[in-house]
């Protein structure tokens, strides 16, 4: 079977340049590398087609040869044939282009350390997520240890240089038709040993500090929802701190149930006010307001608060409140309230049930919602 055209393969022009030949690699690399496509032999042989093609086209002498004789150029013992050069064609790229994605490299890049990231559970009143609020935590991190500031030996001491890994941190191994780098085993990545630890620290040469930080809720947040504290994670030697996730939880609320930006209460009226329409007073996350409540509302009649839910917290617009209206029927009464119940009982007689069932569902629920 012949071999296709190896710029066609990359799907570049033939007089691009070497930086888009080599981001034509990249992606077809990421897309079709085995450890993305584990037992997928088509995408195997993609990746290997794409890899021979940019180790004849990302090099220019190679690349001259190429456009002047075609595939007959590398064969004969060439080394590209079956990738038998690969080794040293692995160094340059999958130390240049992959070393972040698969964790390889040739030493063209060091990897920037960093601490890791801490995470602390806050737990917020439905009032301060509504309105947001500066709270002050106590939090302990793990910081360098003051006893070895770090380095995890004893005083008057330092690391000795790993013999396994020869102080590189690293053990590179030939799988298939790639070199692939992993951390020793020994020093676990860390290229050193230590013969006299500290006794602070045990010679992992970290310590603990507790602090206090301010955090600010912005309003509007609600449970499960993270705040991100940049730099204050773990601190480590020689390296950039983490970051601190604090995750957010808001408490039950007695009176309010929060949806999304929309808050929910209940409301007991009596008999009379149901009957005749009364002035309520209603409670809010902000203050209390007056409700008017018409004559005949009846008990489950649902009324809207405009601008008393919860800010959105991107937007910062007020949700609603809805406030659900029950009649509340006492399970005693005096003998003046019995005696006025029961005259009105003989007044309004016996409901029509006929009558009342003769209205649709429809209309029922529609003066729900009115």
């Amino acid at each position: 079977m012949s071999k296709r055209d190896y710029y066609e393969v990359l799907g570049v022009k033939k007089d691009s340049a070497q930086d888009q030949i080599k981001k034509a690699y990249r992606q077809l690399a990421l897309k079709f590398h085995p450890d993305k496509n584990p037992d997928n032999a088509e995408a195997e042989e993609k990746f290997k087609e794409a890899t021979e093609a940019y180790q004849v086209l990302s090099n220019e002498e190679n690349r001259a040869k190429y456009d002047r004789f075609g595939h007959a150029a590398f064969q004969g013992g060439s080394g590209f044939e079956g990738f038998s050069d690969f080794s040293s064609f692995g160094e340059d790229i999958f130390g240049d282009i992959f070393g972040a994605f698969f964790g390889m490299g040739g030493g063209k890049r060091q990897r920037v350390k960093t601490g890791r990231d801490l995470q602390y559970n806050l737990e917020i009143t439905l009032e301060e997520s509504a309105l947001g609020i500066n709270k002050s935590i106590k939090i302990r991190r793990p910081v360098p240890c003051e006893g070895c500031s770090g380095s995890g030996c004893r005083e008057g001491c330092s690391p000795e240089r790993c013999k396994h890994c020869a102080g590189q941190g690293q053990i590179a191994a030939q799988e298939g038709f790639f070199r692939i780098s992993r951390p020793c085993p020994v020093c676990r990545g860390q290229g050193q040993m230590i013969s006299d630890p500290c006794p602070s620290c045990g010679g992992n040469g970290e310590g603990v500090k507790e602090g206090e930080l301010l955090v600010k809720v912005p309003p509007g947040i609600d449970t499960g929802q993270k705040l991100k504290l940049r730099g204050e994670g773990e601190v480590i030697k020689d390296g950039s701190p983490g970051d601190l996730y604090v995750e957010i939880t808001v408490k039950t609320h007695k009176k309010f149930k929060r949806q999304n930006t929309e808050i929910i209460t209940e409301v007991p009226l009596s008999y009379s006010q149901a009957v005749l329409g009364a002035e309520v007073e209603v409670p809010t996350l902000y203050s209390k307001v007056k409700l008017k409540v018409p004559a005949g509302t009846p008990s489950g009649k649902v009324f809207k608060l405009r601008g008393q839910g919860v800010p959105d917290i991107q937007s910062g617009i007020r949700g609603d409140q809805h406030v659900k209206v029950f009649v509340l029927v006492p399970k005693k009464v005096n003998e003046k309230q019995k005696s006025l119940l029961e005259e009105l009982a003989k007044i309004e007689g016996v409901p029509d049930i006929d009558d009342h069932h003769s209205r649709s569902f429809f209309d029922k629920v529609k003066e729900f919602f009115d």
